[in-house]
């Protein structure tokens, strides 16, 4: 327990330089940091928001506009459900939060369950198992009438992946700005919460997460005019869309989209190489461009319709077939507006609008005295360890002070290689930390004291003390471990924070109680056996 090959000691003294290169951009102006070399770390610990002051967002998702979007989806997929299996219906509509169906044949209705039954999906998974079903398939008050509507449940699992899927696409646009310290996480059921470091004006922010960008592409009824539909009602599976502000006046479309925003595999701000207008060219993924170029093969000379967000931005006539996958999207654009546009699309469309119901911005001024507070604190309490650990354990405690200093150097390392953002509860996680580490040497000590007592040997004591507190030690360590996993898991914005600033700690207090503080004391014990016949364990 006690030796050290000098392959291990090589290994240990890499281990610490390496920790020690890592960490040092968090000690270096950027002044500083301008002039080091490429191949070192220059990037210091990012901090949070409560430390370096920024934007504080909490948007809530629009659950009616979920259940709605859900229901026409269901429309779409009984309609065909119901051909496919050659029953005939009279009418087909949304009432209220369900699907009302109205069959021509009342003989027909056990059949039309048994057929929109289908639809039905089972909530859950394979390992937790099933807890419902996703919608509810139920007769009508007469016989030729069939309802459908969403489940509790399945709407509650229906909020929730729509909100996980916000937070994706929510970061993907806010890494456009260029920052990899903003936090986006779900708070609630349907709330998501935005903190992001170091901005001032949320103008930007706002204007790009607050639109669904929501991009499809429609075929334009080939007969029917706009007027006629709403003076009669719009043929079954079609929809009057406004144009936006630049094209003007209705169209009648399909409802269900040629290809869906989703197909985009990119999505590039440009110039129309005619007319030098600001235009967005995107490009398909391949079943994105296979469905296009084969209805675009198919209606030559008939129009089609680019809607945003149910909005028309243009109805162009399809001169030939587009079978590249790509092509561009011009109206009255800005240069600002298409590079913000391209980004939505390049992000994915939110599954829904999210509003703001709570803003803040904190100022750097609570950072500012946040951190000097916390450096007295620990400047502090790194003062009174050292005294008390030297007082207490003499030569042995100030191998521990050692030890504990490597244990501060690594967690700053490991957190600036990985990116970590450092929060208030981060710092109070790395001061725990530093506790816990001072407790693995407190078990150690008293245990070769122990040994002492009982007439052991010098060597014989020290060996016992590392060798039976390392279990211990391990037991201990590994319950808090376990404690900060759970909390990074269920846990969210600080909390995690925390949890991950106690799971790194957890991790390098043993390397520097056990391997650090141990190749100390075995150095210590060859030099005191070449010097004297006789040790007396400084402790």
């Amino acid at each position: 327990m006690l030796y050290f090959s000098r392959f291990k000691i090589i290994a240990i003294l890499l281990t610490c330089l390496a920790g020690l290169v890592a960490a040092s951009p968090n000690f270096l102006s950027k002044e500083t940091l301008a002039h080091w070399p490429t191949f070192l770390p220059s990037k210091p610990l990012p901090l949070g928001l409560d430390l370096q002051g920024g934007a504080h967002l909490l948007l809530a998702m629009d659950q009616d506009e979920i259940r709605k979007d859900w229901l026409d989806n269901l429309r779409d997929s009984a309609r065909k459900s119901l051909r496919d299996a050659k029953i005939g219906f009279s009418g087909l509509g949304i009432q209220g939060s369900q699907l009302q169906i109205k069959l021509a044949k009342p003989e027909d209705r056990a059949a039309a369950l048994t057929e929109l039954r289908k639809l039905i999906q089972p909530l859950g998974n394979a390992v937790l198992g099933t807890s419902g079903n996703d919608i509810e398939v139920n007769e009508g008050t007469d016989a030729n009438t069939i309802l459908m509507k969403p489940s509790d449940a399945g709407m509650k699992a229906r909020v929730l992946n729509a909100a996980a899927s916000s937070i994706e696409t929510v970061n993907r646009r806010i890494n456009n700005l260029g920052t990899s310290e903003s936090t986006v996480v779900r708070q609630g059921v349907d709330r998501i919460l935005i903190q992001f470091p170091g901005l001032s004006d949320t103008k930007e922010l706002k204007r790009l997460i607050g639109e669904t960008a929501k991009l499809t592409f429609h075929e334009v009824h080939p007969s029917t005019s706009v007027e006629d539909a709403k003076l009669t009602a719009a043929p079954i599976g079609y929809k009057v869309y406004p144009g936006d502000a630049s094209e003007g006046g209705e169209y009648l479309l399909r409802e269900t989209p040629i290809v869906q925003g989703e197909d985009l595999a990119d999505s590039q701000p440009g110039f129309d190489a005619r007319t030098g207008e600001p235009v967005i060219n995107f490009r398909f993924n391949q079943k994105g461009a296979v469905r296009f170029g084969n209805y675009t093969r198919e209606n030559v000379g008939r129009p089609f319709a680019i809607v945003l967000d149910d909005k028309v931005l243009s109805a162009p006539v399809i001169r030939e077939a587009i079978l590249g996958g790509s092509g561009q999207i011009s109206g009255n654009f800005t240069v600002e507006s298409t590079n913000t546009l391209a980004v939505q699309l390049r992000s994915g469309a939110l599954p829904t609008k999210l509003t703001i119901v709570e803003e803040r911005t904190v100022g750097p001024s609570l950072g500012a005295d946040s951190i000097e507070a916390g450096k007295v604190a620990g400047i502090i309490g790194m003062i009174a360890t050292i005294i008390l650990t030297t007082v207490a354990y003499g030569t042995f405690g100030v191998y521990a002070v050692i030890g504990l200093m490597v244990h501060g150097i690594l967690i700053l390392a490991l957190m600036t290689a990985i990116g970590t953002t450092l929060t208030l509860p981060g710092i109070a996680g790395f001061v725990l930390t530093i506790g816990m580490a001072v407790d693995a040497n407190v078990l150690i000590y008293e245990r070769i004291r122990e040994e002492l007592r009982a007439g052991k040997s010098a060597i014989s004591a020290i060996d016992a003390g590392f060798t039976r507190a390392i279990v211990t030690i391990a037991d201990s360590q590994l319950t808090t471990l376990a404690a900060a996993v759970i909390m990074f898991w269920l846990g969210s914005g600080p909390i995690r924070g925390f949890a991950v600033t106690l799971s790194l700690g957890i991790i390098t207090s043993i390397f520097a109680a056990v391997t650090i503080t141990r190749l100390l004391v075995a150095m210590w014990l060859k030099n005191a056996k070449t010097k004297s016949k006789s040790l007396e364990v400084p402790i």
